[in-house]
């Protein structure tokens, strides 16, 4: 069987992640500004057989027993809705779109309405001119014992571009109150953070991704093999009182002060790191009060990790 270096070295990071933890029995600690999260010992799988690769995760707006949910690069541009317990609930196809690469997904609210942020921002060989991402209503949720199958076109949809050249990108999140999106870069050392208005001006054009600082996060196993530092995903809470951002080696937690930016919130160490112990992390997300973290997984029947608020 082959497989990719990549996949290989992600894989062994896992290893390493099992090992250091019935070895060391490491203490995951947090500041408190942060709080503590444990792991959950029990966890759920992704049901849906046309979830293959499970690049970006949301939980629903106006519902948190919901969980949005998308395919990687080249699949159909379809939207995938589940139960937190993993249960299929249908789907909804995004029109106007394409699925180039789709790295990640964000929920929000606006205006007292509820809306999802589809992300095409993967660029694994650094060569797209531009980034494309759709922000679109979240349809209405069915009822229960019924799926979603339905059609959706985009509220509006940000085309843009960094401006200091291509970036592979698979994290990114959504501050309201700012009025931005944030976006973390993949494979450069060490991630590069970057802002976009969420509402352009009308006809403007292609926006630019505006260089505005760095993120400190690093396994403990960042020198054996350099791609478990690899930020694969990102999500702010609701209160926006911190981050989280998933790497192939695990979960970072950033707290932000008040009317503090979030460059200047990733710039310092993070608050709470700890193992994920899935096989190739793509995608985490917040529950709306903040108590609770999702993970997910590339691959058919991915685990959903889930990371309790103490």
């Amino acid at each position: 069987m082959r497989i990719s270096l990549k996949r290989f070295m992600v894989k062994w990071v896992s290893f390493l992640n099992v090992t250091s933890t019935i070895v060391c029995h490491t203490v995951w600690a947090s500041s408190a500004n942060a709080g503590e999260f444990a792991a959950v010992v029990e966890r759920q799988w992704i049901q849906s057989p046309a979830v293959l690769e499970a690049s970006g995760l949301a939980v629903s707006p106006s519902n948190p027993q919901f969980l949005w949910v998308l395919n990687d690069s080249g699949a159909t541009p379809d939207v995938h809705l589940m139960g937190v317990d993993g249960t299929s609930r249908g789907m909804v196809r995004l029109k106007n779109s394409r699925n180039i690469d789709w790295e990640d997904l964000a929920a929000f609210s606006l205006d007292q309405k509820s809306y999802l942020l589809v992300a095409d921002i993967g660029d694994n060989g650094a060569k797209r001119k531009s980034c494309m991402l759709y922000v679109m209503r979240e349809p209405s949720l069915p009822k229960a014992g019924k799926t979603l199958d339905g059609k959706a076109v985009p509220a509006w949809q940000i085309e843009f571009r960094y401006e200091d050249g291509p970036r592979d990108c698979e994290a990114i999140g959504v501050d309201i109150a700012m009025g931005k999106v944030i976006l973390i870069s993949k494979r450069t050392q060490p991630p590069l953070v970057y802002e976009l208005p969420l509402r352009a001006p009308t006809k403007s054009g292609v926006q630019i991704a505006r260089k505005v600082g760095k993120v400190l996060a690093k396994s403990p196993f960042d020198e054996l093999v350099p791609v478990s530092n690899q930020p694969t995903g990102l999500a702010i809470a609701r209160d926006r009182s911190q981050a989280a951002v998933i790497t192939y080696y695990g979960l970072f937690l950033f707290p932000r002060a008040a009317n503090e930016t979030w460059a200047t919130a990733f710039s310092r160490p993070y608050a709470l790191r700890m193992p994920h112990f899935l096989g190739q992390a793509e995608s985490v997300a917040f529950t709306n009060d903040g108590t609770l973290l999702y993970a997910v997984s590339e691959g058919v029947q991915s685990p959903i990790a889930r990371f309790r608020k103490r």
